[in-house]
């Protein structure tokens, strides 16, 4: 299907497969910045909140033991939980995709895997479960490593993006850009922490890639917001951003549109394993989307800052 859309000034006819949005919109998102900027402080509050007294469900990989995934007819987690308790001092319970599947957690003091304990739990449950799906293991010396590299990742992850807006833009840009990405990683694992989401060497990843994708719609805006600097030096910021953001605004709408078909893909049918990264990606492209536009760019406004003024 094509649509037709009339081009404003020189009236000329300007045809675009699919087209949803107009090349020469005009809204005016700086008028509502104070709103969503007060939604963002009250999402981050609770996102912090829940960080703080709730924590995130951390992953075998940074918890260190045996994981057991079952399959069951009748799963009753209590009872199998009963079972289990008595025998092993610290063991935790919980469904996974399904009620029919049952992820065991068994905390390892030791830094070999341990068959006899595997074994132990097949014998005890192994009237009440239909199938042992999979075993993983990890002693507690290297998940404490690999929670510690994770979080350096995402540190000079964070660090680099800074230090690349700033010689790319002016400090006042990178600026904007860590706080963007600061809103964005900090709502994300708050969700991850509401839902009891896996945290996992893939959630890493994703909060990694989450962190570009949103410095990649903040760089486009930016880029159009330097350009317009210099085009309308007389303009008032707010109505500068606005146009800028409109310049962008099809091209950032139809990049999270695509982004976000492939990731729900993923997670309908990429299977149980897969479904903790996308979601979080999921989750990371609408912020990062919303973020780029609404706190990004109001952030500029703080600093009232003009490039200089070209000699003539």
């Amino acid at each position: 299907m094509v649509f037709l859309f009339e081009k404003t000034g020189d009236k000329s006819l300007m045809f675009g497969l699919n087209k949803l949005i107009p090349s020469e919109s005009k809204f005016a998102f700086m008028d509502y910045r104070k709103i969503f900027i007060l939604i963002s402080i009250f999402l981050m509050i609770v996102s912090t909140s829940l960080l703080t007294f709730r924590g995130l469900n951390l992953g075998i990989d940074f918890t260190g033991g045996t994981l057991i995934e079952i399959s069951t007819n009748n799963s009753n987690i209590a009872e199998l939980r009963s079972i289990l308790s008595s025998k092993f001092d610290d063991v935790s319970l919980q469904e996974f995709g399904n009620s029919k599947t049952i992820i065991i957690r068994l905390q390892n003091i030791s830094n070999t895997e341990s068959i006899e304990t595997i074994n132990k739990v097949k014998e005890l449950i192994s009237n009440k479960v239909n199938e042992f799906r999979r075993s993983e293991f990890v002693g507690p010396t290297i998940s404490s490593e690999l929670l510690f590299k994770g979080l350096q990742a995402i540190s000079f992850a964070l660090l680099a993006i800074l230090i690349y807006i700033w010689l790319r833009f002016e400090w006042q840009f990178g600026f904007g850009a860590v706080v963007a990405l600061a809103h964005d990683v900090i709502f994300t694992l708050g969700v991850l922490s509401l839902f009891k989401i896996d945290f996992s060497l893939s959630s890493i990843a994703a909060i990694l890639t989450i962190a570009g994708y949103s410095i990649n719609d903040s760089v486009v805006i930016f880029d159009r917001i330097r350009e317009n600097l210099r085009k309308y030096k007389k303009l008032e910021l707010p109505d500068l951003f606005n146009i800028s953001i409109n310049n962008t605004l099809s091209r950032t709408i139809m990049t999270s549109i695509t982004t976000l078909l492939a990731l729900s893909c993923l997670f309908i049918f990429g299977g149980e394993v897969i479904k903790p990264f996308a979601f979080a990606m999921i989750i990371g492209v609408i912020i990062g989307t919303y973020s780029s536009i609404f706190i990004a760019v109001p952030t500029l406004l703080i600093f009232k800052f003009r490039p200089q003024e070209e000699d003539n």
